[in-house]
């Protein structure tokens, strides 16, 4: 029988067995908000993020991509806001010293020591985390590391409209990594001190901003539909004003069903011209699109997509966790996607003492490992464990070289959902 609810507790413990996710800096005693991945974390990570921009820019006629620095010149932060205004509201325990988000408990009683009443007046804490450039540490060196990706493109924006001169309309996405100091970060990697966004910014025409934004809004089910998300999982929220990010003037926040609840996955943003006004009012340079063909001038709206890729890494680890029962036996496995599998394919011989099984055994991992990279080795154990770890780690298909090998060339290629086998020629691989 399949386990139809998956705890956090489930994706934690298979993550750190299986080298997806490690508590960052661990054997030192870890540190919050930080996290590594191991050798099936990273590979998963990077076929998430390949997918992406395969999606969203490869496949796409209207979308150019930038990599912007992590660190930005600091009047691109007092532009934008977010000197002012990317805070929370912090309290403190006056009997544990514990800090929390004031929104995010509840403030009467606190949630480490149980006491009430300790809890003062909540304070607004900046979430950017400063750094400072060059030898001397003083006010006039300040900088921050980006708490999030979208203004390396903004400021890039006329870059990109002088040298390639775009149709209207077009995006311009990055992924690359954001800094947030979280006042208490949670929930395993749904809430973290480093993260890593996939963004695009997309300028229309401020008469066109609701088509785009129905057009957004429909491709990123394609998006949840490729990474394996249940669709009932998925819940839309039209953010009511007062919640509202300052530069928004629309948000939906996808919703899914994460085993800690329904929390947000994603949002789409529609950002106005705010970020591009406000860009040029700092500097003073022109930030006006020239419609081809024409003299009309006017400053584009901005639809944002945005996704955490360690929200989304999250999800489908959750989704694809899966329990169920062979021939009385309790069995783990990961249903992953195909395209987002660490490992494509297993290669075991069915007797590793078996010198004529191994050879043969080599030549089609070898011939597997180059037409598709990710392809295992597994020669460790019986087959039934070789089994059971390859679903951990949610490999679709286990090919396995037999002494019916050498007489037929053909091997027995079992299946990962069904546990199903059947006999494949060689060359049908």
């Amino acid at each position: 029988m399949t386990k139809k609810k998956t705890d956090l507790e489930d994706i934690v413990s298979l993550a750190k067995r299986r080298g997806f996710i490690y508590q960052g800096s661990e054997v030192y005693g870890g540190i919050s908000g930080f996290y590594d991945y191991g050798p099936f974390g990273v590979t998963l990570k990077r076929n998430i993020t390949n997918l992406w921009w395969k999606m969203f820019v490869d496949g796409r006629e209207d979308i150019l991509g930038v990599d912007a620095a992590i660190i930005m010149n600091p009047k691109v932060w007092q532009a934008s806001g977010h000197v002012d205004t990317f805070t929370d509201p912090l309290v403190e325990c006056k009997n544990c010293n514990s800090r929390f988000r004031a929104d995010k408990i509840d403030v009467s009683k606190c949630p480490n020591c149980g006491k009430s009443g300790t809890f003062g007046e909540a304070k607004m804490f900046n979430m950017m985390f400063k750094t400072n450039i060059g030898p001397i540490d003083s006010d006039d060196s300040i900088a921050y590391l980006r708490p999030e990706t979208a203004q390396g493109i903004f400021t890039n924006y006329k870059n990109i409209v002088d040298t390639i001169y775009p149709d209207m309309p077009f995006g311009v996405a990055q992924i690359g990594k954001a800094f947030r100091n979280e006042i208490s970060p949670r929930d395993f990697i749904f809430r973290v001190r480093e993260l890593e966004q996939m963004e695009v910014e997309y300028f229309v025409h401020p008469d066109e901003w609701e088509k785009s934004f129905e057009k957004w809004r429909t491709d990123i089910y394609v998006w949840f539909k490729a990474l394996g998300l249940d669709a009932a999982k998925i819940h839309e929220l039209d953010v009511p004003d007062n919640d509202r990010a300052h530069y928004s003037k629309r948000t939906i926040d996808f919703e899914y069903e994460f085993p800690i609840g329904k929390e947000e996955l994603m949002g789409l943003a529609y950002r106005t011209d705010f970020d591009l006004l406000n860009i040029q009012k700092a500097t003073g340079k022109s930030m006006e699109y020239i419609q081809k063909g024409s003299n009309n001038k006017f400053i584009p709206h901005v639809i944002e997509p945005s996704f955490g890729l360690e929200r989304v890494m999250m999800a489908v680890l959750a989704e694809a966790y899966t329990e169920d029962e062979i021939n009385g036996d309790k069995r783990i496995y990961l249903k992953l996607p195909p395209e987002l599998a660490p490992i494509k394919f297993c290669v075991s011989p069915l007797l590793k003492n078996k010198p004529e099984l191994v050879k043969k055994a080599r030549e089609i991992y070898v011939n597997l490992q180059k037409k598709y990279h990710n392809v295992m080795w597994d020669d460790n154990g019986n087959i039934g464990k070789r089994y059971r770890r390859q679903d951990e780690i949610g490999t679709p298909k286990c090919v396995v070289i037999d002494f019916d090998t050498l007489a037929d060339d053909t091997v027995t290629v079992r299946d990962r959902d069904t546990t199903k086998q059947k006999r494949v020629s060689v060359k049908d691989l």
